[in-house]
């Protein structure tokens, strides 16, 4: 981080002289019996969207710059307890949505977005600075970032790790976890919901409190999504090419499956829907910040505001209404298959810093509900690329075995 964070700047305030302390505190008691969890003394980055008592949680907006809670959100108050090392706060997008303020790059080319909402969180870990931390999704925010920068990025289940003290109120939003290991990422999560539970009401995360062993993969979905056609070259071949790597698994297309065709069709246009259920929804707290001070609010957001004014009850109503459809359809679907793999994003991270880039290949998981994760096993321009794989509603730990198997058929080593 010495090194590197000036250039990368991942963190928008951290503090390596209480994180030192911190750990020495740790290694005392490990050296004692007496360590607090699996994860006691690592070093963890929060998104900014995510409350810390004793940091700012400005959620990447000169209108909350400098904002102190003067708590914890659930899932830091929980890492705190497991003796985890809140090292700082990481660069969000304005409200974790599409507009990126900060100047956080990619670190394995500083021309290049990290992609978004995730930036610091994805890029921090893809450096190498941190083996964790903490993002959140309601539409691409931990998936595609998690993509463009190397690193796991897994979306739960919607509520499975707790969001209390996290600025994101949607519907199918829920907190990211991203990782260097898949190790890391899972006693994470477990140590989280361990302590907190998931969102009120939800059952929470469900699973070992190891990682979970790896399952063989044997009938895997190939969903193509409204992605599908923008894949850049190198994006499609190294898909099909790690597909053809693992012979042992039949992947099934929709030419082959006529229910997945029908649902690939249900899912056009999936971004309308989307955005129409996250506008209405998102009329509070935007129209409270525009009031306070629209100077200090973006354009889009503004316009995101507008579009949700313009929208009445009953819209919102129906496009609830085809959401549970579609989650209906798909646990149908894969009632005969272990999982659906995709890319987690059309290609390698776009140059510039001005977009997070293309979440076509991420929204699909995202109104479903159930988990996701990409994983850090192919590369595009010598880039990397994620391979997404997406599981079932609340069945996150058998996602995860199903990764730690994926990942030993072709992880891929990227150069920092």
């Amino acid at each position: 981080m010495e090194k590197h964070e000036a250039k990368v700047r991942a963190f928008t305030v951290y503090d390596c002289e209480t994180a030192r302390i911190e750990a020495k505190a740790s290694e005392t008691r490990w050296r004692s019996g007496q360590e607090l969890s699996p994860i006691d003394g690592m070093p963890i980055g929060i998104k900014d969207i995510i409350e810390t008592y004793d940091m700012p949680t400005g959620q990447g907006s000169p209108l909350w710059d400098g904002h102190e809670s003067k708590r914890d959100s659930a899932t830091v108050q929980a890492l705190r307890e497991a003796g985890a090392i809140i090292l700082g706060k990481t660069v969000t997008t304005e409200f974790a949505a599409s507009t990126p303020l900060g100047k956080t790059v990619n670190p394995h080319d500083p021309r290049r977005t990290p992609g978004g909402s995730s930036s610091g969180s994805t890029a921090a870990v893809g450096a190498g600075f941190i083996p964790v931390a903490l993002g959140s999704q309601v539409v691409g925010s931990t998936l595609r970032p998690s993509s463009y920068c190397g690193c796991i990025g897994f979306k739960p289940s919607v509520g499975a790790i707790n969001r209390g003290g996290s600025y994101d109120y949607l519907s199918h939003s829920c907190v990211g976890v991203i990782g260097a290991s898949l190790d890391d990422l899972w006693l994470t999560a477990k140590a989280i919901v361990n302590r907190v539970g998931g969102d009120p009401g939800y059952v929470g995360l469900i699973g070992p409190e190891t990682l979970p062993s790896a399952i063989a993969a044997k009938r895997v979905l190939v969903l193509e999504t409204d992605g599908w056609s923008k894949r850049t070259v190198g994006a499609a071949a190294a898909f099909d090419q790690f597909l053809k790597g693992v012979a042992e698994v039949e992947f099934v297309g929709r030419d082959h499956e006529v229910m997945l065709e029908d649902f690939e069709q249900m899912i056009t246009g999936i971004r309308t829907l989307s955005s129409t259920i996250l506008s209405f929804e998102g009329r509070w707290p935007l129209g409270g910040y525009i009031k306070t001070d629209e100077t200090k609010v973006s354009a889009t957001a503004r316009q995101r505001f507008c579009d949700g004014k313009d929208l009445k009850q009953k819209d919102y109503v129906a496009a609830l209404e085809r959401r549970n459809a579609i989650r209906e359809t798909y646990a149908e679907l894969t009632k005969e298959f272990d999982a659906v793999i995709t890319l987690a994003a059309t290609g390698a991270a776009p140059l510039g810093l001005e977009s997070t880039g293309d979440a076509d290949f991420n929204i699909p998981a995202s109104v479903l509900g159930v988990p996701a994760i990409s994983l850090p096993v192919l590369s595009d321009g010598g880039l990397p690329l994620g391979l997404q794989l997406i599981g079932k509603a609340n069945r996150d730990a058998e996602l995860i075995g199903l990764a730690h198997w994926f990942l030993s058929k072709g992880l891929r080593e990227t150069s920092r």
